[in-house]
């Protein structure tokens, strides 16, 4: 067996199967395409689930790939055991070899032994390989078919074991394509073994015996029946055309061949904990090692040295998790998902923020993660080019989220310290976790540090209410792919490209909630499938075509189509409100609406131009993050560190507008092999889209601007007639929005902005040299100033009336249990304000107890507790104005000495204040 590099596994994976007539096929995004189901890629199989399902097809029926996966969130979620095991990873590479209806089983189980025994490939010992089968169950026999072709390839009939349906059936889901698997497991070794010197068979150490490679034999498709009680059953048929589906975890692979008992220890990751402990300043250096002057040093005690081998197992676990995460966030940012506090994002922030916790405990309080991209550039940009242009952005993102964290972490561990004067509960500890990311084992330290015994029930149950939140939340979770009746479909021709119109076009299905039906009536609102069609379908940020059916000749209106979408891919869907009944086999004309398209073309068109310019004004790291191209308007997000500054806007502005202007050809080119349009053209690609091996790619201006994509364009860059900017504004960390209009949008808004400009003129004469907008600006200037004046004085006027009541506020102090109290109502003041009346009274009564309320705009109410110093062990301010707040509809809290809370009821504010005495009585006890 000879050792291989990580990056010649992969190659050498991809080279055999292409040996075997199989097509090599780019890894897809970690962001799945037109799959709502998946929060990440994270599998070989995703990208090629519409063939699987026959919703798509290609021109090839054989592939190989190696995939970038991430499992992190959802269902397969790893994140919490990387870096304590030797396999779990949140990023990793899946290599796989795919049949879309070519060869079965006997072909798929040759491949395989060839390539993990044979000596010109993996050369792995074949007395160390075992295999499973599906020992059958719930109706499905045994697999003997695979166990026969196993004992062909010469697998001793001893080596091959039988495994039920958890390890060796697979299904897509509850319903689709399903079947039995094969499994091939290596022997690590004794080394290896889950308890050290203790040989156990396999099928009993899942540590020592590891899975390699699962062979997936699609061979059934599942459908659900209803029976007449309302039971549900499923029924398994077999496919027309079985299929083959393999998963190989490069990580995995990679320690057989190098002989390395956990994933982490070969080249894949080595030289990233390497640097992740260049970075956090850590070394294994012996703490009973250090500097003497004389003497041998004394061999350390067995007591003496297990905590040292524990802190150096979590230290070890640290470097790892830096190594995993880097990787899985490098990954991640590169394919468009950037950090926030909801779906994708929101993993990605977790993942980031674990290994940023982890960094500082080995010490580095410094921003450190950032510098790790560039060490995941250098290792993989072999097998992953696009990671050389990408690793500066995808630096500065992870830097920006590492400051963010650290002001973060700070507020954390103020808000901790707080919490744990009053009642520490579990779900005030996850909150904590989930909102600052302060660590569990922190928060339980410092509880038992204060003598506070930690509520670990209370934390889980807040923690799987969170996760059951984050699941309904997920926009994907419920959803099911489309519509079966979408499925068996022909593909739908698109003429829109150079027409509006289309004579003949066959209706090939009528879809009724879901259901196909064979006709519906006039008034029905049904998905139309024709055989050909001129309306395009949401899709690429473009909005779909609106218009009519008629019949042939166009004097009679069948239909009014509302939008059109493309359910599966290939296959264009309208939404049809019925004017006439309509019946599968009835032929329409198509129509649509000319003027709405080209409003929409205008602003698809204009979008290309703007991301153009700015990566132009801005830098080439700019990338589109997102756009929806409408009738109305365009909107494009992108990457972007700050806010574009208002001369850059009109830089960028005045650079669509010279190509517009220079009225150059729109070229498109169809049918465009992807490595030509990326490596030749330099067509840029957009994360998250589905690209096939045959590409549409659009030239605007001789190469100003060249891009992949489906959409509808002008002819030439004259026809958008103008673009403006209406507003630039940040939608996320890192993502910046346009808006702009063109066409006549840009026509209207003119005209409204000369309205504007006319009234402006009335209100504040340009004197000479001096332009309208300038003079209006210095007018509103003034009269901004002069409002800022008179609030000033209001509010002097409101703090000296309040003032001069503290007198009479002391004259009215209370004596409650041998402690003075003073209640106060001061309406309209500020909270700062508020707060320097409850200092000065503190201060005039010596020693004593503040409550003070005031009604404030909007209805709300403010109110604000003062506890002096001598008193805080007595009565805390903080559990005081809560009290108080709630007869006023609010809540709140704060310190001992002082605490603000809100409320909504103006009403009660009197009673409130009324009811202080009682509440201070019963605190003080």
């Amino acid at each position: 067996m000879q050792s291989r590099s990580g990056n010649e596994i992969r190659e050498l994976f991809l080279r055999f199967f292409e040996s075997k007539q199989h097509r090599r096929v780019h890894s897809s995004s970690l962001v799945p395409a037109n799959d709502p189901t998946l929060l990440f890629t994270n599998a070989g199989m995703n990208q090629f689930k519409d063939l699987f399902l026959g919703a798509e097809k290609r021109d090839y029926s054989r592939a190989t790939t190696s995939q970038k996966c991430v499992r992190a969130g959802g269902k397969h979620n790893d994140l919490e055991n990387v870096g304590f095991t030797r396999r779990h990873h949140t990023f990793f590479e899946m290599l796989g070899n795919f049949s879309f209806g070519d060869y079965f089983k006997r072909e798929a189980i040759q491949f395989a032994w060839e390539l993990v025994t044979g000596e010109e490939w993996f050369g792995l010992p074949k007395d160390r390989l075992y295999v499973t089968i599906f020992e059958g169950a719930d109706g499905v026999p045994r697999d003997d078919e695979a166990e026969g072709y196993w004992i062909e390839v010469g697998v001793p009939k001893e080596r091959i074991f039988q495994y039920g349906a958890k390890d060796n059936f697979w299904q897509m889901g509850e319903t689709g394509p399903c079947g039995p698997c094969s499994e091939i497991f290596y022997d690590m070794g004794m080394e290896a073994a889950e308890t050290p010197g203790v040989d156990k068979p396999f099928g009993h150490d899942d540590a020592r015996y590891v899975e390699i490679w699962n062979l997936v034999f699609m061979q059934f498709e599942r459908s659900a029946l209803q029976g007449s009680d309302g039971a549900v059953s499923y029924q398994l048929k077999p496919l027309p055309k079985p299929s083959i589906d393999t998963g190989m975890g490069l990580e995995r692979v990679a320690a057989v061949l190098q002989g390395k008992v956990s994933n982490f220890e070969t080249d894949l990751f080595t030289p990233l904990i390497e640097r992740a402990a260049e970075l956090t300043g850590f070394s294994y250096s012996d703490p009973f090692m250090g500097k003497r002057s004389v003497g041998i040093p004394p061999a350390p005690t067995e007591e003496e040295l297990r905590p040292r081998y524990e802190k150096e197992r979590l230290e070890s676990a640290s470097l790892r998790i830096i190594a995993d995460h880097a990787r899985a966030a490098t990954f991640l940012i590169n394919d468009g998902v950037l950090p926030q506090n909801d779906g994708r994002g929101y993993v990605l922030r977790k993942i980031l923020r674990r290994g940023i916790r982890h960094g500082r405990l080995l010490g580095q309080e410094q921003p450190f993660l950032y510098e790790m991209v560039y060490a995941v550039r250098d290792l993989m940009q072999g097998a992953y080019p696009e990671l050389d242009d990408s690793a500066a952005r995808v630096a500065k993102v992870i830097g920006a989220e590492e400051k963010q964290f650290d002001r973060i972490l700070k507020i954390g561990l103020t808000r901790l310290n707080e919490e744990l004067r009053g009642a520490f509960t579990g779900d005030k500890a996850f909150h904590l976790y989930e909102t600052f990311g302060l660590p569990l084992d922190f928060m339980v330290d410092a509880a038992r540090d204060a003598g506070i015994a930690f509520d670990h029930e209370g934390f889980e149950q807040a923690k799987e209410a969170e996760q059951a939140r984050a699941r309904a939340s997920w926009k994907g979770g419920s959803q099911k792919s489309a519509s079966p009746a979408f499925r068996e479909l022909a593909k739908t021709a698109f003429l829109g490209y150079k027409q509006l119109t289309a004579p003949g076009a066959q209706v090939l299905a009528i879809v009724k909630d879901g259901v196909g039906v064979p006709a519906a009536g006039a008034g029905d609102l049904v998905d139309v499938v024709l055989d050909q069609t001129t309306f395009y379908g949401d899709s690429g940020g473009q909005v779909g075509d609106t218009g009519w059916f008629t019949s042939a000749d166009g004097n009679t209106t069948v239909a009014e189509i509302q939008g059109a979408v493309l359910p599966v891919q290939g296959v264009r869907a309208h939404k049809a409100l019925l004017k006439l009944p309509l019946a599968v086999g009835d032929t329409v004309r198509t129509v649509v609406d000319g003027e709405r398209r080209d409003s929409i073309r205008r602003n698809h068109t204009g979008t290309h131009l703007l991301h153009a310019a700015l990566r132009e004004v801005l830098g080439t790291h700019v990338k589109q993050a997102g756009s929806s191209v409408e009738p109305t308007r365009l909107r494009f997000d992108f990457s972007h560190f700050a806010q574009v500054a208002d001369e850059e806007l009109e830089e960028i502005e005045r650079i669509v507008n010279r190509e517009v202007l220079a009225n150059a050809r729109v070229e498109t080119l169809e049918d465009v092999p992807i490595d030509v349009a990326v490596n030749e053209y330099h067509a840029m690609a957009l994360f998250g889209e589905k690209y096939g091996d045959k590409v549409r790619v659009v030239k605007l201006s001789d190469g100003f601007s060249t891009e992949l994509c489906g959409g509808t364009h002008t002819a030439a860059t004259g026809e958008i007639g103008l673009i403006k900017i209406v507003s630039e504004g940040s939608v996320s960390s890192g993502v910046r929005r346009l808006e702009a209009i063109s066409g006549f949008g840009s026509l209207d808004t003119f005209r409204q902005d000369f309205a504007v400009a006319q009234i402006a003129a009335q209100v504040a004469p340009s004197a000479a040299g001096v332009s309208p907008p300038e003079a209006f600006r210095a007018k509103l200037a003034l009269q901004e100033d002069e409002l800022k004046r008179l609030r000033r004085e209001l509010e002097e006027v409101r703090m000296k009336s309040a003032a001069g009541g503290l007198d009479d506020a002391l004259g009215r102090a209370v004596d409650v249990k041998g402690v003075r109290l003073v209640t106060l109502r001061a309406d309209s003041l500020e909270r700062g304000q508020l707060r320097t009346l409850v200092d000065n009274l503190k201060q005039k009564l010596g020693e004593g107890v503040v409550v003070l309320a005031s009604a404030q705009p909007e209805g709300k109410v403010a109110l604000i507790a003062g506890v002096t110093a001598g008193l805080t062990k007595r009565i805390q301010a903080g559990k005081l104005v809560g009290a108080v707040a709630k007869l006023v509809g609010g809540s709140g809290g704060g310190k001992p000495e002082i605490a603000e809370a809100g409320g909504k009821d103006q009403a009660e504010i009197d009673a409130a204040l009324a009811a202080v005495a009682g509440i201070v009585g019963e605190l003080l006890g």
